[in-house]
C-alpha cells in the first residue's frame, strides 16, 4: 500500500523500503487514557506516540505485519483506529510487564480498557482490525492466513475515522518499529468473530 499520502498525528522519523517501513518511537510516547484514578482524578489522556494514518469512511479491514523493537516494557507496534482523543482502539504486539511478548488490545471510551491477549515467542505477527458499523474486532495471525480473534467491542464513532499504525515506547527510551504489507480494504466482513 502506498503510504505517501498518509498523514501524521505526532510526526516522527519514517523510513520506507518497498513494502516495509519503519517508524521511530521517541522516548516516553504512548496512547493511553489511564482508568486508574490519581489523587482522586483521572489523568489527562496521553496521546503523544507517532501515528501514521489515513481517513476511512464506513466499514473496512486493516491488516499489517509488525516487528516491534522490544527493548523496554510496553514497547509495541500497533494498529490504531481513532475517533478522537477519548474514543479509540489499538491492537498491539507488545513487550508486557509480565516478561512476555503478547498481543494486547486497548479499547478506549473516555478511559482505556487494557487487556493482554496471548503470549507469543516470535519476532513478528500479523495484526488486523475490522469494522462493521460501530462494531470492531481485533485479530492476530502467525502466518498472515489464519487469524484468531483477540477482542470484539463497540464504540460510539463517526462514519469517518483515522485508521493506521502507531509505534510506542511508554516508559522506555524509544526505538525503531518495523511494519510491512500494510493493507486497508473497504469491505464488510460477514462474521466479526472470524474476521472473514
Amino acid at each position: 500500500m502506498d503510504i505517501s499520502k498518509f498523514r501524521w498525528l505526532n510526526e516522527s522519523k519514517l523510513t520506507i523500503d518497498g513494502s516495509e517501513f519503519t517508524i521511530y518511537a521517541p522516548p516516553k510516547c504512548d496512547f493511553f487514557n489511564n482508568p486508574a484514578l490519581e489523587n482522586g482524578e483521572f489523568a489527562k489522556p496521553l496521546g503523544n506516540a507517532p501515528f501514521l494514518y489515513t481517513e476511512v469512511e464506513g466499514d473496512f479491514v486493516i491488516r499489517v505485519r509488525v516487528t516491534p523493537c522490544f527493548i523496554s516494557t510496553y514497547d509495541a507496534s500497533c494498529i490504531m483506529v481513532i475517533h478522537d482523543e477519548n474514543v479509540w482502539l489499538k491492537a498491539a504486539y507488545e513487550k508486557s510487564d509480565f516478561g512476555t511478548t503478547a498481543v494486547v488490545s486497548v479499547v478506549t471510551n473516555e478511559v482505556s480498557d487494557d487487556a493482554n491477549g496471548c503470549n507469543l515467542d516470535v519476532e513478528s505477527v500479523w495484526l488486523q482490525v475490522a469494522r462493521v458499523e460501530n462494531c470492531f474486532t481485533i485479530h492476530y495471525s502467525l502466518d498472515g492466513v489464519r487469524f484468531d480473534m483477540v477482542r470484539l467491542c463497540r464504540l460510539p464513532v463517526d462514519t469517518t475515522l483515522k485508521v493506521g499504525v502507531e509505534a510506542q515506547s511508554p516508559i522506555g527510551n524509544g526505538g525503531e518499529h518495523r511494519f510491512s504489507d500494510l493493507n486497508i480494504e473497504k469491505r464488510t466482513v460477514k462474521n466479526l468473530r472470524t474476521g472473514v
